[in-house]
Order: C-alpha cells, then structure tokens, then sequence
C-alpha cells in the first residue's frame, strides 16, 4: 500500500527570518552612540601602545617599564609611601635629593593611584595604568561634549575632538603612569562646566585640577575670570561666587602646604628651580632652545617639540581668529604661556603643551566639514605619526620626556 506525502504549503518556510529585529538594531545603535567617544579615544590610544610595543621589543626593555619611566616613577613613589617614603634612589635633574624634593609633585594623580590600589590590590604599575586608563575615558566624554557645545559644534565635531586629542603629538603621556590624563579630563568637564553656566561644577573640577598639576593656575585664569565677568553682569545669582570660592582651593592648598613644610611662602617654585631649573625667564630659555635646534637639527624629539610649540601658537591664533568661546581660549593660552616662558627641561616642552587641548576645536570643527574618507584619512595619518613619535620618545630618545 502506497504512503502519501504530507502536501507541503508553498508559501511555509522553516528557515529564520533574516530581517534584522528592529528591536535589536536600535539598541545596539543606542549602545554605539552611548559609548562612541570611549570607543574612538581607547582605539587611537590602543594603535600608539601596540606601535610601543613594538618598539620596545626592538629596542629592548619592558613594555610596563616604558610606560612608567621618568616622573612616572615618582608618581608612583608617592602612591606606594607617600612623600617620605619615596625611595632614595629617585634624584632630581642634578642628580641631587633632600626631604622636600618629592614636594615638587603634586599629589591628585598619586593619591588616586593609591586609593585605586587599595581598592584593587592590583601593584603600584598596573594601579597607575587604571587611572589614567579611567581618566582617559572621562576625558574623551568631556571632549565630546565640549565640540557639541562649542558654536558650529555637533557630536562629529566632538567625536572628532577625541580622536585628535588621543592622537596628539606626545599622546603617548595619555597611556603612562603620568598626571596628565587626570589633570585634563578635570580640566574639559570644567570648561564644559563654564559654557553651560554650571558654576559649582567648574569650581569643584578646578579645585581638583589644581591638586594634579601647577597647569591647573591656567584653568583657575580662565574659570575665575568667567566666574567674574558673570558676576560682574549679574547673571546667576550666587553660583557664580560660589564656584569662583571653591576654584582655587586645590592649587592654593598645595602650594600653602609645600610652604609650610619648607618654610618659606614660594617654597614650590624653589624647589623647581633647585631641582630642575624651572622657573620663569620671560621665554629667553625657548627661544634659546628654538634657535639652536633648528640651526643645527640635532635630533627628531627636539625639532618635532619646536614644531610642536610652533604650531601651538599658531592654533591659538587660530582659535581666536575662529572665535571659540574665550575662556577655552584664555586657559589654553595660560597653558602655553607657562610653557614657553619657563626654563627647565627643554626636551619635556611637547608634553606640558599637551594639556592645551582645547586648542584643537577649530581643527575639528574644520575636520567636521570635510568629507568622511578626507578625515578619516587625516585622523588615521595623525594616530600613526603620533603612535610612532611616542614610542619613539620612550625608546629611542634617552633622556626624560
């Protein structure tokens, strides 16, 4: 007897449904949108720590080592012991210690460390890494506020803003055991602070800011004096004299303690200028050190940090020809004030400019306009040229950065 086939419906199918669940699609767009600015400053950051790595093993050494070498060490000396307990093998630029030298650091990055450290059990190394991991990502969200607030901004324009900061020329600070990390994601989350009116906010990250580096004097200048041309105007009411108080009690708090424990009023800036010969000549130094490397070219760090200086001028010309707001203006134009009319180190100049990086809007905001392949393009060459100058700074170049 013959077995009949079940009829089949033409119209069934068995197989899955390949539409995308539209569900699905606009929780993963919310998920990249949400997370984009961390996404765009870790992957930058990822590409110049590779191109280390890399580095590193043809130069030799350890990759850890690399990314905690020079004030790295110090910072994490202060973590682990605080400022009597750093070890005495750490000198100053001369070779020379005494019980105040570790008071030329500031302490907001090493008590983070610490605190982290203690959290964790991680060591001091990885501990260190975490922060300025951490910071790193805060700072790329405030970036990415920030180039939304700024006039012709938008989120490109803040996206944008992340990746050219993470790639900036001496980035490589951003992924070692170093304070500028911390000190700048304070630094943009007041300025952004200031444009929206919050002034409590902005007081509140600049007194935290001023804990971390002495460019935190830059951020008090530029938020202090938006706080009192506020005041001045009668806007705000009383947030304004309230953020304007809370401002400078980092930095005067640390300074004051460094005086008492050295006994005298300028006892930091003493200590620098005995230390490392850092102290304020107008820009004598500088151009000294202008003049001299261009005419002889002695070395890629040296030529590329004048370059550095040299462009850093002509972005706050721009920023101001671009009219972005003036207090994004004013602190970055403190940043390089303290840089170029100081002594000191001169082969560190690229990196205490970095802090200035507000002065990279207006090439955002121009970035923003141009096709997606032409940024792209100009983003990917910059994270490249970036990753291979730092690695080179930690490897091929000798002396402190």
């Amino acid at each position: 007897m013959a077995v009949t086939e079940p009829a089949v419906d033409a119209n069934r199918t068995d197989a899955p449904d390949p539409t995308p669940d539209p569900e699905l699609l606009a929780r993963a767009s919310r998920l990249l949108e949400v997370t984009a600015p961390a996404l765009v400053f870790l992957g930058v950051r990822l590409v110049g720590v590779l191109i280390l790595g890399w580095q590193t093993e043809v130069n030799g050494g350890l990759l850890l080592s690399r990314l905690s070498v020079w004030d790295g060490q110090w910072m994490l000396a202060i973590a682990g012991g605080g400022y009597s307990g750093v070890p005495h093998g750490l000198v100053d630029a001369f070779g020379h210690r005494d019980p105040t030298t570790p008071l030329a650091f500031f302490p907001g990055y090493p008590a983070a460390v610490a605190v982290v450290r203690f959290v964790t059990g991680a060591n001091l190394v990885v501990a260190g890494l975490m922060v300025s991991l951490v910071a790193g990502v805060v700072l790329a969200y405030g970036l990415a506020r920030l180039g939304e607030l700024v006039p012709g901004g938008s989120r490109r324009v803040g996206l944008l803003l992340v990746a050219l900061v993470a790639a900036a020329p001496m980035g490589v600070v951003w992924s070692m055991t170093y304070s500028e990390g911390l000190f700048c994601a304070f630094v943009v989350w007041a300025l952004v602070a200031v444009l929206r009116r919050n002034w409590v906010l902005a007081g509140c990250c600049t007194a935290l800011a001023g804990t971390i580096r002495p460019t935190g004097a830059a951020l008090l200048l530029a938020v202090g004096l938006a706080a009192l041309v506020t005041v001045f105007r009668r806007e705000d009411g009383w947030r304004p004299w309230v953020g304007g108080m809370i401002a400078p009690l980092g930095l005067v708090g640390y300074l004051g303690f460094v005086a008492s424990r050295t006994g005298s009023l300028g006892g930091w800036f003493e200590l620098q200028e005995r230390g490392w010969s850092s102290g304020f000549d107008g820009g004598a130094a500088t151009w000294a050190f202008t003049e001299e490397v261009l005419a002889s070219g002695r070395s890629v760090l040296e030529v590329v940090t004048v370059g550095v200086l040299v462009g850093a001028v002509v972005l706050l010309a721009v920023c101001w020809a671009r009219r972005v707001p003036w207090p994004l203006i004013a602190y970055a134009a403190g940043v390089l004030a303290m840089t170029l009319a100081s002594n000191g180190l001169m082969n560190s100049k690229a990196r205490l400019a970095l802090p200035a990086v507000t002065l990279l809007v207006p090439v955002a905001l121009a970035l923003a306009k141009r096709r997606r392949a032409t940024a792209m393009a100009v983003l990917t060459a910059v994270t490249l040229a970036s990753a291979w100058f730092g690695g080179y700074a930690l490897t091929g170049w000798s002396y402190a950065i």
